[in-house]
């Protein structure tokens, strides 16, 4: 069975004044759309994986034939990021995270502030398209982290819990170059109950 589009789970301008309708739609509905066709065409020739989940596959990439391992890595990871990247946003969001996940980020970045300097950072020193990450070690420590294009944590032997998409597909219709100012506004749509049920929940396939 083929990986299939994930409905964007709610309206388009939702996520307004942050993330503009007409970005939230093309990004969605165009970029989005694009990854999960892609990959499709690229297993075709090899069914067998479509009885895999995304997530087992990007942390085994070496075990897709080479032939279509690229296309793999880019449209594979390219779905499943923008899986996580839908859900993890949401009106009348943003805040600090609580509990467990609270507990762990003051304790490998010191206060909330300093977390969020962190993550800005890696989002706004990735050069060219690419990813910041919140990710979690398979011993349950956490690792502020970029990786390039639509290459996936996973594939590094990581979680991701939250990430910043900073290709320029992701903000520059509101935003233009100003990488900055599409970050600093990404912490007010950010569903923090969503990327605390990831750190307690998520594990590596």
């Amino acid at each position: 069975m083929s990986f299939i589009l994930p409905e964007l789970p709610y309206a388009y301008d939702a996520l307004e004044p942050y993330m503009d309708a007409l970005t939230t739609e093309i990004h969605h509905d165009k970029h989005h759309a694009g990854y999960t066709k892609n990959l499709n065409a690229a297993l075709e020739k090899y069914p067998e994986f479509f009885d895999k989940s995304i997530e087992e596959i990007l942390t085994d990439l070496n075990s897709v034939p080479e032939e279509i391992r690229t296309a793999v890595r880019n449209n594979g990871g390219g779905y499943y990021h923008h899986n996580l990247w839908w859900v993890e946003l949401g009106p009348n969001a943003g805040g600090e995270p609580n509990g467990k996940l609270a507990d762990a980020i003051k304790k490998e970045f010191g206060d909330f502030e300093s977390f969020k300097q962190k993550v800005n950072s890696a989002a706004l020193t990735r050069f060219g398209s690419g990813w910041a990450w919140l990710s979690k070690r398979s011993d349950g420590t956490l690792i502020i982290h970029s990786t390039p294009n639509q290459d996936s944590p996973l594939s590094q032997g990581l979680i991701p819990l939250l990430g910043i998409d900073v290709w320029e597909h992701a903000y520059y219709l509101k935003y233009q170059n100003r990488r900055n100012e599409f970050v600093d506004a990404f912490w007010n749509v950010v569903k923090w109950d969503e990327v605390e049920r990831r750190f307690e929940e998520s594990t590596l396939p």
